[in-house]
Order: C-alpha cells, then sequence, then structure tokens
C-alpha cells in the first residue's frame, strides 16, 4: 500500500514539474492581427512606461523608457539598433542599446552589453517571445536573471510587453510594459 502512495505522489510531483516547466507557445499566436513587424514596429520614436513587481505582485518601480530605434540591410539581414532610455521612479537613469538581428522569417538574436549571451527571439501573428539572462544591478550587486518576455501588439500603435524574471528556476517578479509608437 505505501509502495503506491509513493508512485502515485511521485507522479503528481512529475506531472506538476512538466506543468510548471510549459507555458505559451509562440504558434498559438500566429492567426492574431494586427501582425507584429518587428523592424516595422520599432521603427522611429517609441515611448514606454513601465512597472516592475516582484514575488508578491507589490510595485516595487515604475519607470519610463525612450527609444530611438532604425533598421538596415546587413549582408542581406534586418539589423536594427534599439536605443533605450531608462528613467526610474528613485530619479536612476540607465541606458541598454539593442542590436537586433533578424537571422530568419520571425526569428531574431539581440545583443545588448547587459545582456548575457545573445537574446533568442520569435514571432508569430501579433506576439513576439523573447528568452535572454541580463546581468541586473541590485544595491551594488549584479546578479544574473532569465527573462521571459512576451510582447503582444494591440493596435498597430500600441504593444504590451509582459516579462517574467527567475533566477535559478525561481520566479522572482515581473516587467510589465505599455508602448506607443509616435
Amino acid at each position: 500500500m505505501k509502495t503506491n502512495v509513493y508512485k502515485l505522489a511521485t507522479l503528481i510531483f512529475i506531472s506538476f514539474l512538466v506543468s510548471a516547466c510549459s507555458g505559451p507557445k509562440i504558434s498559438n499566436y500566429a492567426k492574431e492581427k494586427p501582425t507584429l513587424e518587428l523592424s516595422e514596429y520599432f521603427s522611429g520614436t517609441i515611448d514606454a512606461y513601465g512597472i516592475f513587481t516582484d514575488r508578491s505582485g507589490e510595485v516595487v518601480k515604475r519607470f519610463t523608457v525612450l527609444i530611438e530605434a532604425k533598421w538596415s540591410i546587413v549582408d542581406g539581414k534586418k539589423v536594427g539598433v534599439l536605443d533605450e532610455s531608462f528613467e526610474y521612479s528613485d530619479g536612476s537613469k540607465q541606458k541598454r542599446i539593442w542590436k537586433l538581428t533578424e537571422v530568419s522569417p520571425g526569428r531574431y538574436i539581440g545583443k545588448a552589453d547587459d545582456v548575457i549571451g545573445d537574446a533568442q527571439g520569435e514571432s508569430a501573428g501579433n506576439a513576439l517571445n523573447w528568452a535572454y539572462t541580463l546581468a541586473l544591478p541590485v544595491d551594488g550587486t549584479t546578479y544574473h536573471v532569465q527573462f521571459d518576455d512576451w510582447m503582444y501588439l494591440v493596435t498597430p500603435k500600441v504593444m504590451i510587453n509582459k516579462a517574467k524574471m527567475s533566477k535559478f528556476g525561481i520566479y522572482l517578479g515581473e516587467v510589465t510594459l505599455s508602448f506607443y509608437k509616435r
């Protein structure tokens, strides 16, 4: 009897782990409109407004971002530069410059000084999913934090972004952003 209980508990635990690791798939959004073309949306000036919430859901930081973006063709591939200027509610400022390369239709690689390795992105329909590790400074220490970043184009000018943050698989909190293309 005890053996069956342990087997059942093990199966339930494994099922929980498998379901916890699953999430939305980019293909779920393939038919959604308007279609997100990264080089079209992130072109020109974009304003963004965001919050960081900790694992309890409490807002711990608010911020704005001014993004200047442009694209060109390099070696036959679309390459974009997103120059991001952050201003946080505590008065601090930060700069991040992304270099995005479309490696095949709907697939992107992104690089920035504070991104560890390459960000991997894939788009379908109105959505884009990014996965990357960010070197995040907190109180004088830098942590390497994993981001699962989802962007959804709502209208041709408005996009919503939700990013889950984790370290060693432990959920830390979320970043929520709204983008407005001028």
